[in-house]
């Protein structure tokens, strides 16, 4: 029997409230110069505030970095690490979406590291992580990317992604608390909860899946299918929100130990090449994805279907992974998400350079519980552009 490897974050504090801890664990840690790294929107509407001014009560020196911007290019994080290495911080706090997140864990690791952000990618860098780097805390602003509790930083580059990927990139502490959630706007609630929702999907059907990963994927698909709509369709719904929060944490548990696949191999070009955003990138892919694959986990799937409020106990497993395929693609459109690759402006001609980049994402694509080769992945991308799902040699 294969034996997983679980590893969680040291720490974390989660639920309505949970921001109450954070000076306590900075006093913890040690800390006295702070550098907080976040998107300068949230500074804009006060929301960073709630963080750094209980910090400054508490006589803390807190700096603000906000050159974050989504999809961070790999030019962004070197003016972040070069930024950590130049001041005389000894905590990190990370503020915001996935972009911020992952932008604190790349300065604070390769803030005591020697050389450029790009020598240590995971496709094409040459050195190696040797050094746990500054404390980190992660305090997400919105229920998606899972960034608080995984050991990735994603860059864009020219037209796809990369990642920097080690333990020393895990948060010290994350503190997830839903009340920070309320306030961001229905389109971007939609994304990011699509991209829980895909992060635990492709956990439980991922050739690394454990029982440990089950158990978290399974209830984060139960927690976001009841809750995503409605957090859509009223942002200040108090039980929505908490239930997104936690959701989206035990996604990002899940997929941090089993891992995704097809979906977000295919989803790195859309963002590099045409700029979307990440969790509609994997949103508009999920049907299709799934669908294709469909027939390599079947059981798999119905079980899919269960904790996204079906039923399949009187279905075949095979009757069940269709309706399973049918429900994803309702959610998608439920929360106002694109339907096709169309809708989004990609033209048919990119399908070629989209095809070429997804398939050098051969860390996610590993886990696919069909292998995916080229042909299976232009098939894929054909079938998001005419909003038609396929199966393998099916036209």
């Amino acid at each position: 029997m294969t034996v997983a490897r679980i590893v969680f974050p040291p720490l974390s504090h989660v639920g309505w409230g949970a921001l109450k801890h954070l000076v306590p664990e900075v006093k913890r840690l040690g800390a006295k110069q702070i550098l907080v790294i976040t998107d300068p929107m949230l500074e804009k509407i006060g929301l960073v505030e709630q963080v750094t001014s209980p910090l400054r009560q508490a006589g803390y020196s807190v700096h603000v970095y906000t050159d974050v911007v989504p999809e961070p290019p790999l030019a962004t994080g070197e003016k972040a690490v070069a930024f950590a290495r130049d001041g005389e911080f000894d905590l990190v706090i990370g503020v915001g979406g996935g972009s911020a997140l992952d932008l604190a864990k790349l300065a604070a690791v390769l803030a005591v590291h020697d050389g450029s952000v790009a020598d240590y990618l995971n496709l094409t860098g040459t050195r190696a992580l040797e050094k746990k780097g500054l404390p980190k805390i992660l305090i997400p602003t919105t229920s998606g990317t899972g960034s608080e509790v995984t050991n990735i930083s994603v860059l864009s580059l020219e037209t796809t992604k990369d990642v920097v990927t080690h333990d020393y990139l895990l948060a010290d502490v994350a503190i997830v608390d839903p009340q920070l959630t309320v306030s961001v706007p229905p389109r971007v609630t939609a994304a990011t909860g699509i991209d829980a929702l895909t992060h635990a999907v492709e956990a439980y059907v991922s050739v690394n899946a454990s029982p440990t990963s089950d158990g978290l994927a399974i209830a984060a698909m139960r927690l976001i299918s009841r809750s995503l709509r409605k957090a859509v369709e009223n942002g200040t719904d108090k039980q929505a929100r908490t239930d997104m929060a936690n959701g989206s944490y035990l996604a990002g548990l899940a997929f941090f130990n089993a891992g995704v696949a097809g979906v977000h191999a295919l989803a790195y070009p859309l963002g590099g090449q045409f700029h979307i955003a990440h969790g509609e990138s994997n949103a508009v892919l999920l049907p299709y994805v799934m669908g294709y694959i469909r027939q390599s986990c079947t059981k798999r799937m119905a079980d899919i279907l269960n904790a996204l409020g079906g039923n399949s106990s009187f279905l075949s497993e095979v009757e069940a992974s269709y309706r399973c395929v049918e429900e994803l693609e309702r959610i998608v459109a439920d929360v106002g998400i694109p339907k096709t690759l169309g809708e989004f402006g990609i033209p048919e001609s990119a399908l070629e350079s989209l095809t070429k980049d997804a398939v050098q994402q051969k860390r996610l694509l590993a886990r696919s519980p069909l292998p995916l080769l080229e042909a299976d992945i232009r098939a894929i991308y054909e079938a998001a552009l005419a909003g038609t799902i396929v199966e393998p040699n099916q036209e």
